[in-house]
């Protein structure tokens, strides 16, 4: 085998892997969803009426503004177990293992990122179910579901790779857990529950310059109709901007620990 396919069977055995601690844990795995469906139901029903009325609409026209939002969130929820999952291997042993087989050293990571990705996704059509049952309507064609798919897709790629090296950086399982809290309560500080317009000065500034805002923003216009404008081409350079920083970050951290 050449060097890239021996690193693409092994990525797919460390995926495997991870994939299997999900199905066996699946509560673990899909918890990061039960946040988003929870802050759904809590604003739509509690808040949704006035919220709704002081955006010129109800409760059906704030789900429909709400329902992007808490799906960004529920990416950026998912950084938690990415972050735990990670320590969890350089600190419990098993990575010792991994230094006496004959793998790529890539491919650890790898498996962590790309099975954090998907089970992100799933985790995400739950929340879609569960915005649906609600009335959620979205009008986007096929075609405008795949490029919010990729998006998302996207976005949950970069949370992963930063998310690995806050893992690798955590002395404990505690703190790695606790890494990851500001990436988990930016969309807090963006357009995803209100819009930015209507938030005091600074934090209007600091929600016009933060990755999540225009991330919701293309993710709501390609779901609802609304106007994307910058906030495509935006959300890209971000989520490239993150995937180069946390892979060369996570790789470095990685190589220097396992070298000792």
């Amino acid at each position: 085998m050449t060097a890239l396919a021996l690193a693409v069977h092994d990525s797919r055995t460390m995926l495997r892997r991870n994939l299997k601690h999900a199905l066996r844990y699946p509560a673990v795995s899909l918890g990061p969803a039960m946040m988003p469906i929870l802050m759904l139901l809590l604003f739509v029903y509690a808040f949704g009426d006035s919220i709704g009325a002081g955006m010129g609409g109800g409760r059906d026209a704030y789900l429909e503004y709400l329902t992007p939002g808490v799906l960004i969130m529920g990416v950026a929820a998912g950084a938690m177990s990415t972050s735990i999952a990670v320590c969890q291997d350089m600190t419990e042993g098993i990575i010792n293992r991994f230094r006496t087989m004959n793998i790529t050293r890539s491919s650890f990571m790898t498996g962590h990122v790309l099975g954090s990705v998907l089970t992100t996704v799933v985790g995400l059509v739950l929340v879609v179910a569960v915005a649906l049952g609600l009335g959620f309507r979205p009008d986007a064609n096929p075609l405008e579901w795949l490029a919010a798919a990729g998006l998302v897709a996207a976005i949950a790629f970069a949370v992963a790779w930063l998310s690995a090296a806050l893992g690798l950086i955590s002395k404990t399982v505690e703190s790695a857990s606790n890494k990851p809290l500001l990436i988990q309560f930016l969309p807090f500080l963006g357009s995803a529950f209100v819009p930015a317009d209507s938030m005091a000065p600074g934090l209007r500034w600091f929600a016009a310059y933060q990755p999540f805002t225009p991330m919701t923003e293309t993710l709501r216009g390609l779901l609802t109709g609304s106007e994307i404008g910058d906030s495509g081409w935006i959300s890209l350079a971000w989520c490239a901007g993150i995937t180069v920083i946390g892979y060369f970050w996570s790789r470095a951290l990685f190589n220097s620990t396992t070298k000792r």
